[in-house]
């Protein structure tokens, strides 16, 4: 398997789609995200795999088992397996522009969705835990 060398902040502020897989290696993957104004992830739990985000730009609510906390540029968040969580961009005009790592991998590799519409419909995009 080949390394991935990139800019990220050029990667994540370029990024239009929902969701776009650039990377997948054995253990991890690494993934670029924008949530349009007042948009959310959507409340989940990872089981098995513990995620990292990093906010570029934008400004918004992380909801952490229960527990609201304000993220901005620059913040980093780390959620271990099995935690329940959000991220909303609380914005009503900018977009909240993210990269985040999934350990071990989350989504299939290549994995782009256009809008978060596209990705709740898409039942195949997530490998079986």
């Amino acid at each position: 398997m080949n390394p991935y060398v990139a800019n990220i902040q050029e990667e994540t502020l370029a990024n239009e789609n929902f969701r776009k897989v650039l990377f997948t290696a054995p253990n991890s993957q690494l993934v670029v995200m924008t949530l349009q104004p007042n948009e959310d992830i959507g409340m989940e739990v990872h089981g098995n795999i513990d995620q990292f985000i990093r906010i570029e730009e934008g400004e918004g609510v992380v909801i952490l088992d229960g527990q609201e906390t304000k993220v901005e540029d620059d913040f980093a968040i780390v959620i271990p397996a099995g935690t329940q969580h959000n991220l909303i961009n609380t914005s009503a005009d900018k977009p909240l522009k993210l990269y985040t790592i999934y350990s071990p991998p989350e989504h299939k590799e290549g994995t782009v969705h256009s809008t978060k519409q596209e990705a709740m419909a898409d039942e195949y995009d997530h490998y079986s835990a």
